[in-house]
């Protein structure tokens, strides 16, 4: 009777308590909506650096600036001239987050150096594991979960078999620019 009683009062705790709602926010591009859920618990850096990009109107009017088939599409620091804005300090990676870059994840990308993302992520079009934290090397640390698409999929797809080209030193250019117009937080009832 006792555990019964203790089983009972766990579960209307566990009802009782608030709902954690998901911080979600919407991608406007000229393919169309892309809705993302961000993991705010497992990657807090990672979603705080996108919201305040997010926020101050850093992505409006950048483009997906890279876009190699069946694997991703890179957007989030060029302008439609392919000019480079200017950006925070960078992040700590938070790649051994547990979260993997499956189909549909959004990740921060980088360069060779562990911690050095800022502005720029990338959605994965497929399962890339490759990219998931393996060990601390630089080449095992991974690339930083920190969302997935919840609604537009479609849209990544459509983007994700973009013509491309080399423009100037850059490969995997759209040929079509492909602009994100505005992020913004999804208002939460």
């Amino acid at each position: 009777m006792k555990r019964l009683l203790l089983s009972v009062f766990a579960v209307t705790l566990f009802l009782a308590a608030p709902a954690v709602a998901a911080e979600l926010v919407v991608i406007e591009t000229n393919y169309g909506a892309i809705t993302v859920e961000l993991n705010t618990e497992k990657a807090p850096l990672s979603v705080a650096n996108f919201l305040a990009y997010a926020d101050s109107n850093h992505y409006n009017d950048t483009i997906f600036h890279r876009v190699i088939k069946d694997f991703m599409i890179q957007g989030g620091n060029f302008s439609t001239e392919m000019a480079p804005k200017q950006t925070k300090a960078q992040i700590k990676n938070e790649a051994s987050n547990g979260l993997r870059n499956l189909r549909g994840t959004i990740a921060m990308a980088r360069t060779g150096v562990v911690d050095s993302a800022s502005s720029q992520f990338f959605i994965n079009l497929k399962d890339n594991g490759f990219l998931d934290h393996r060990d601390t090397t630089v080449r095992g640390y991974g690339y930083a979960v920190f969302g997935k698409v919840v609604k537009g999929m479609d849209v990544v797809d459509k983007i994700g078999t973009s013509a491309t080209h080399t423009y100037r030193r850059f490969s995997d250019v759209p040929v079509e620019p492909v602009i994100i117009r505005s992020v913004k937080r999804v208002e939460q009832q």
